[in-house]
């Protein structure tokens, strides 16, 4: 009995890290999928595939599938190999941890929900997994929930990001009532013949884009919903990392490049992202040149650089929005991967 006592926590601790292999693999087999997509794309060939319908009623159906095109091929491949680098550095950072199942767990299904996201077919399947991000951000952040400060900033996450989630709802909501279809093409093209044909009210129209847009200022940190960013840093550095290159911030982003063609034919929404882009670039900068915490000063560069995202989606610069997308995703995980090291070694 001593021997097995002896042998027992060592064995229970390597089939505990045993758990991280199958997310990794998981996740590389997503990332081979992801890149034969791409392969797809840049041939010429769009997919847009149903995989069902639920019928409510003969007036009202919801039709689930995906849509592959330029922007969803690229998406998938910055999501899968951050994960990737992100849970490799987590199983020997969080080795120790007593919540290193949950940990893995959460991360799968924080890179699933995003992967949902972004090849969404219409506005209601991105709504449902948009609330499924927020769920995993949650519990992400609030990963050690026996701190004080952890708790609290999770909550705050939370609740911040449900303003913008609140706005996003009326602005889908809103669009069906206009057009009676929650499908991309449809929408984008019912949308812009009403507007040209002056078949609905410009400022209701208007009223319904700002929700929408009010979605992606929540999730991607603009400002005024910034605040919960700094404080989302009480997780574990590998969330953070997650959470501010390739997940949570990205999320808001893809709403906006999505909805482009939507946005660009109704009058002054174009002006409001720009502006708020603009706002958010100088804040940003100017919070992170006053923090002490490594973390922190990251978490607003973040933001700066997200509203230089946003302010190029504003002036309708669509690819280098989403070049420096990427290039800041795998710039900024490493970052925060760094900073990890750095305070483990202090």
């Amino acid at each position: 009995i001593g021997f097995g006592l002896l042998l027992i926590p060592a064995a229970t601790k390597n089939i505990r890290r045993m758990w991280a292999f199958p997310s990794v693999l998981m996740l590389t087999i997503a990332m081979v999928f992801s890149v034969n997509l791409s392969i797809q794309q840049i041939n010429g060939n769009f997919i847009y595939q149903y995989l069902w319908s639920w019928t409510v009623n003969n007036d009202f159906s919801l039709e689930f599938g995906h849509l592959i095109d330029p922007l969803t091929s690229i998406m998938p491949i910055l999501i899968t190999t951050v994960g990737i680098m992100v849970l490799i550095y987590s199983d020997n950072y969080m080795s120790h941890d007593r919540g290193y199942l949950r940990f893995f767990a959460c991360m799968s299904f924080f890179n699933t929900s995003m992967l949902g996201l972004v090849t969404s077919s219409n506005l209601i399947q991105i709504y449902i997994f948009w609330e499924l991000v927020g769920m995993c951000s949650y519990l992400l952040i609030g990963f050690w929930f026996t701190r004080p400060i952890a708790a609290s900033a999770c909550q705050k996450a939370f609740v911040t990001n449900r303003i913008g989630d609140f706005g996003l709802l009326l602005g889908i909501l809103g669009f069906y009532w206009i057009t009676g279809s929650l499908e991309f093409r449809d929408l984008f093209e019912i949308v812009t013949q009403l507007i040209n044909n002056n078949g609905v009210n410009s400022l209701f129209i208007t009223l319904c884009a700002s929700f929408l847009f009010l979605g992606a200022v929540a999730k991607s940190a603009q400002f005024p919903l910034h605040i919960w960013l700094p404080d989302a840093m009480e997780g574990p550095t590998p969330i953070s990392a997650l959470i501010h290159a390739a997940t949570m911030v990205a999320a808001g982003i893809f709403l906006v490049a999505r909805l482009l063609p939507l946005f660009i034919v109704i009058p002054y929404i174009m002006n409001l992202i720009s502006l708020i882009g603009v706002i958010t670039v100088l804040l940003g900068a100017t919070l992170a040149l006053a923090q002490r915490d490594i973390k922190r000063s990251l978490a607003y560069s973040t933001m700066s650089q997200l509203g230089y995202i946003i302010l190029a989606l504003g002036i309708g610069s669509y690819k280098a929005a989403l070049f420096h997308l990427i290039t800041h995703a795998y710039s900024k995980a490493l970052l925060f991967l760094g900073s990890g090291s750095i305070i483990h070694s202090m």
